[in-house]
């Protein structure tokens, strides 16, 4: 069966993953993600799942916890000649799956999504000063009309983009923006300096976003990558809380959690602990570089003495200017030490403060729902008999605080994963870094070496 069977056939076969009366793919195995996405995006379009359907995947980090449930009307008449069962077995669901002859090469890596930003540019207004950012989009998803797309947004811009995915994904950890204000230490916001590291922060915040299998499907970030008029679309007010962003919303105040699960209360201490941690290295960092500026300019003001000093001296003379050049040199080194502390450890210890603390909020969420359901426990106990729809909402209740045990658990893993490899990242470079450091001021010093011994020989 060929694609344009498929959609023929949309309207009357519907491949879903169903738990209770939401739609998920919970931890599908590698490259089973990519046969249940291609299949959902055949269908989507003429099923009454479509576009604004709640899809999306929430990895289990156990076990698969949901069902594939294959439905077919008992009129319908496969391709092949056959008739459908009632129950789809697996030897039915796998041949189908055959027959989309999808041709990924199954490594679960394969990427369809391609955001960066660039080309800043400053615009002056009447009434203010901002940098705008290009933002370019390369795709083969189904959901764009286009394969690229390149649009400007500003720093307001992205700060409704993240507003927006809290309100319609409170399950899920959104990537940290950058501080709005001016960094300490930091005069001119239009520098090129900080323009630049105020880039290299939203393109990795998009780049987050890109690469989650939830969020990267947001509508509110297909929106943000290809409006050419994004002020319109503010104005419209397009996103509906979800189902569980309303729970979060309207859970009874004044309610204490009895008992945060053990792997829950876990997180929690980590995240507390880590924040503080880093919140010391980034003040220390601070300090480190502020002090190695203050040296720098005093570099700057020692080296050239003694290059005065030797117009003074006859024999004196070359050995002086060498160690001038010397100091010249180690401060060029200093100096390049110090604004790659400044450009790239501190920017990554700053985004994983803001991390911390996001992680906290969905925590905090989660906790929520946690109590509302522990509310409608008491409710059935001492109701059961006045009140019998209240099984049913503690049901649901419980399938929303279960789907956001499994968003909130796939995305701490995700999250330490990228942890461990910027982190990795970072403290090799800045390990390669200091090594350069070093090794310019050796050989700056070696160099005039042979000078001195010069010098002492023609004695």
């Amino acid at each position: 069966m060929n694609q344009q069977d498929l959609v023929e056939s949309a309207a009357c076969c519907v491949f879903l993953v169903v738990i209770k009366d939401s739609v998920h793919l919970r931890n599908v195995k590698k490259g089973e993600d990519q046969i249940l996405r291609k299949f959902f995006f055949v269908f989507k379009g003429v099923s009454r799942f479509g576009p604004t359907s709640r899809f999306h995947w929430c990895s289990r980090v156990s076990q698969l916890t949901c069902k594939v449930i294959l439905f077919f009307p008992q009129d319908l008449i496969l391709p092949n000649g056959g008739t459908p069962a009632g129950t789809a077995s697996p030897a039915s669901s796998s041949s189908l799956l055959n027959r989309l002859q999808l041709d990924d090469d199954m490594d679960g890596e394969t990427r369809d999504l391609f955001v960066t930003v660039d080309d800043p540019k400053k615009h002056v207004c009447t009434m203010e000063t901002y940098i705008t950012y290009r933002i370019t989009t390369k795709s083969t998803r189904v959901e764009f009309d286009l394969p690229e797309y390149s649009v400007r947004r500003r720093y307001q811009d992205f700060d409704w983009l993240r507003n927006k995915l809290e309100e319609s994904q409170p399950t899920h950890l959104i990537p940290p923006l950058p501080e709005k204000f001016v960094v300490k230490g930091v005069v001119d916001r239009f520098s090129e300096e900080f323009v630049e590291t105020r880039r290299k922060a939203l393109d990795k915040f998009l780049k987050r976003i890109t690469d989650h299998p939830v969020l990267s499907f947001n509508e509110h970030f297909n929106v943000f990558l290809t409006a050419k008029d994004l002020n319109a679309h503010k104005k419209q007010g397009m996103a509906l809380l979800t189902r569980v962003g309303e729970s979060v919303k309207h859970v009874a105040g004044g309610y204490k959690l009895r008992n945060r699960p053990l792997e829950f209360a876990a997180i929690g201490e980590y995240l507390d602990t880590f924040a503080l941690k880093l919140g010391t290295i980034d003040r220390i960092a601070q300090r480190i570089i502020k002090e190695e500026i203050e040296y720098l300019v005093e570099l700057r003001e020692y080296g050239p003495v003694y290059s005065t000093w030797s117009a003074l001296e006859g024999e004196l003379a070359e050995p002086l200017e060498g160690v001038s050049a010397c100091i010249g040199n180690c401060s060029t080194a200093l100096e390049e030490l110090t604004d790659d502390m400044t450009e790239d450890f501190l920017p990554v210890l700053r985004e994983y403060i803001l991390y911390s603390d996001s992680m906290k909020s969905v925590l905090k969420k989660r906790d929520q729902v946690q109590a509302e359901y522990e509310t409608k426990l008491e409710a059935v106990a001492l109701k059961k008999e006045e009140r019998p729809k209240v099984p049913a909402d503690v049901e649901k209740c419980q399938d929303r605080m279960e789907c956001f045990n499994a968003d909130l658990k796939a995305d701490m893993e995700r999250w330490q994963n990228n942890k461990r490899q910027d982190f990795r990242q970072l403290l090799m470079g800045m390990a390669d870094k200091n090594i350069q450091y070093y090794e310019k001021c050796l050989m700056a010093w070696e160099s005039i070496i042979p000078l001195l011994q010069e010098k002492q020989e023609a004695k």
